[in-house]
């Protein structure tokens, strides 16, 4: 292979992942021209065409295909050794790029200020997002989901403690409509859901008892995809929701929000900070993971 293939090949896989070449040239830092010239180039020079444009896409073809598969492995193996370098400095510097959920933001916020007078060459890019996302596509250095999403392959650090899906509303409201004694009666319901991402479906509440399981198809009368505004409308009395315990606990304490099927929601593995089994960690996210380390060593807090 020629040296002045290896800028091709980097935008060939870009171009490829991102299945745009507007994404693409964003990510990599050049015009949308540039990569159109570039890509012409390699195709003429390996003979086959690589990638189908349409006016709303591009993807690999049979080719480019088989070209990805071996080349983004190495192209991965090439960037891990260049951050592996990273550990030859003193203190740790530069990005961190994560993606997280947004419930985990209330475990990760408090932390930061602590981490950032520690180490103030170090830059933290959080992504919210309450999607799957891809973090090697996507080129994070790590995510931050609930346990039971974490892939298998990754290399997970727990950052916070067990969560728990709970049914409230408000007192309000239970006293227009007597509360549910099983999961089935939620379809009698005035019931608040979350849409995870756009388009995408309504999330199921997912509840259990003595091992079995149910993901229950609520009624909505309210969807969003905020947090706070599914939380807002439980405590105006608009009907029933599914929240994080963590999330509804002032207002169960003060008794704003009541909750229903108790013995129905038991708790599952929280928040996890993962990384590829692969990555040679830079200074700056070990540093990063330790600070989330949850529980904390003692004498780590504040």
């Amino acid at each position: 292979m020629r040296r002045e293939d290896w800028p091709d090949l980097v935008a060939f896989v870009a171009i490829a992942e991102e299945q745009s070449f507007t994404r693409a040239a964003a990510r990599l830092g050049v015009s949308t021209s540039a990569l159109s010239h570039a890509m012409r180039a390699l195709e003429e020079r390996v003979g086959v065409r690589l990638l189908t444009r349409t006016t709303r896409s591009v993807a690999p073809t049979d080719a480019g295909e088989r070209l990805l598969a071996t080349l983004k492995p190495a192209l991965d193996d090439v960037a891990s050794a260049v951050e592996s370098l990273g550990t030859l400095r003193e203190k740790p510097a530069g990005h961190v790029r994560l993606t997280v959920h947004s419930l985990a933001m209330r475990s990760i916020t408090p932390r930061l200020p602590a981490f950032a007078r520690a180490f103030p060459d170090v830059v933290v890019d959080i992504t919210v997002d309450n999607e799957r996302t891809d973090i090697v596509a996507h080129r994070f250095d790590a995510g931050v989901r609930f346990g039971e999403l974490v892939d298998k392959d990754m290399v997970s650090v727990r950052i916070g403690p067990d969560e728990r899906g709970i049914v409230v509303a408000s007192p309000a409201y239970f006293e227009r409509f007597p509360p549910p004694k099983k999961p089935q009666d939620i379809a009698k319901h005035r019931c608040l859901c979350a849409r995870l991402s756009p388009g995408g479906p309504l999330y199921r509440w997912e509840l259990e008892k003595r091992g079995r399981s149910v993901r229950v198809a609520a009624p909505p009368v309210f969807i969003t995809n905020d947090s706070d505004a599914l939380l807002a409308a439980a405590l105006a009395g608009m009907g029933l929701a599914y929240v994080m315990e963590s999330v509804a606990f002032p207002y169960l304490r003060s008794g704003a929000l009541v909750q229903t099927l108790e013995d129905w929601c038991p708790p599952f593995p929280g928040s996890f900070l993962y990384y590829p089994s692969r990555r040679q960690l830079t200074p700056a996210l070990r540093a990063l993971i330790e600070a989330l380390r949850y529980p904390a060593p003692a004498g780590r807090e504040g």
